[in-house]
């Protein structure tokens, strides 16, 4: 084999080098001797296998009600039921996963959640802990028999948790349910819904639209997605995409709910082409106006020609008489009778 062209020798060292910094920078960081230390101080003794967080954001934690060991099993919401003047009592299950400790502040809100008392209103769990925090529910003594709702907020400082509380009052319920404000805006129709009882309603709406010629829309009842506590107002739409684009319109909306709750409303709306109605208003004006021009100009006309001569109207003509002037008649004369 012949020796390598002196160009490639001078090259050989170059591509050599390159290549070493190339292996060098691939090649792993070795280990560090000393594991780092968490945020109380002692070493980080997580299995070898779990790497640190980088950039730690907010803590994945989690609030729910006590009880059940796994998300399927979770309550999705504090219950409780008791007459007015007596106390109730449940848990809080606040759970850190992370690798720090985790303090969060407790607090009720809404009409049931002004009930609640915790047992520490601020709570420290440590890594890797779930705490149970006991709170009680105190029923007011003037409290109105039915259903009350509220929400337990568990707050970390950067972001909160809110989990559901449904209180049923006991004694005598009322359900009543009203649709007011209905009004119609070219294809939505627009309502509100108030629970004028003392139960918590799942409300149910049917639409009917009735035009000049009958039925336009015909929507059975059916269920809305929407639970609706005692005293609470809920304005809401319902999408009309096939509105008529000329006709008079009424609209009925129907509403219902379990316990015998029932009402209805309606409203009216003529629906008329935008374009079609301008151009037919600017057409009938431009009509009008060429047949007021148009009169105005015979007028005119009449009035300014001039009259042909000896053409007298009949009102001008007088009625005359004929006058011829008198001749004397002088004395006869006979010719020849001369003396």
């Amino acid at each position: 084999m012949s020796p390598p062209a002196p160009r490639l020798r001078r090259a050989l060292p170059v591509l050599t080098t390159a290549l070493a910094a190339l292996l060098c920078a691939l090649a792993p960081l070795p280990a560090a001797a000393d594991a780092p230390a968490t945020a109380d101080g002692s070493a980080d003794t997580a299995p070898a296998d779990t790497a640190p967080a980088v950039g730690d954001g907010p803590a994945d934690w989690t609030a729910r009600p006590a009880g059940g060991g796994t998300d399927r099993d979770a309550r999705p919401y504090v219950y409780l039921e008791g007459t007015p003047g007596t106390a109730l009592q449940d848990r809080l299950a606040v759970t850190n996963p992370g690798r720090a400790p985790l303090t969060v502040r407790l607090r009720g809100d809404g009409r049931a959640g002004a009930w609640i008392g915790f047992a520490a209103d601020t709570v420290t769990v440590p890594a890797r802990t779930r705490a149970e925090v006991p709170l009680a529910l105190t029923v007011p003594p003037d409290a109105v028999p039915g259903d009350a709702s509220g929400e337990v907020v568990a707050d970390d400082g950067d972001e909160e948790i809110r989990v559901p509380v449904r209180v049923r009052i006991g004694g005598p319920t009322l359900a009543a349910l009203t649709v007011e404000d209905v009004e119609i805006s070219g294809g939505t129709i627009r309502y509100a819904l108030v629970n004028r009882g003392n139960a918590m309603l799942e409300p149910r709406l049917a639409v009917r639209a009735d035009g000049m010629f009958g039925a336009l829309l015909d929507r059975p009842e059916r269920p809305l997605s929407l639970e609706l506590a005692p005293g609470r107002r809920v304005e809401r739409t319902e999408p009309w995409p096939d509105a008529p684009a000329l006709d008079v319109v009424t609209v009925r909306l129907r509403v219902t709910a379990p316990g015998g709750a029932r009402d209805e409303a309606e409203a009216s709306a003529t629906y008329i082409p935008v374009a079609p109605a301008v151009g037919g208003g600017l057409l009938v004006l431009g009509g009008l106006a060429l047949l007021g021009f148009g009169a105005y100009r015979r007028r005119r006309t009449r009035r300014g020609d001039p009259e042909p001569p000896g053409a007298e109207s009949a009102g001008d003509r007088q009625p005359t008489t004929e006058t011829r002037p008198l001749v004397k008649a002088g004395p006869l004369v006979k010719a020849g009778a001369e003396s």
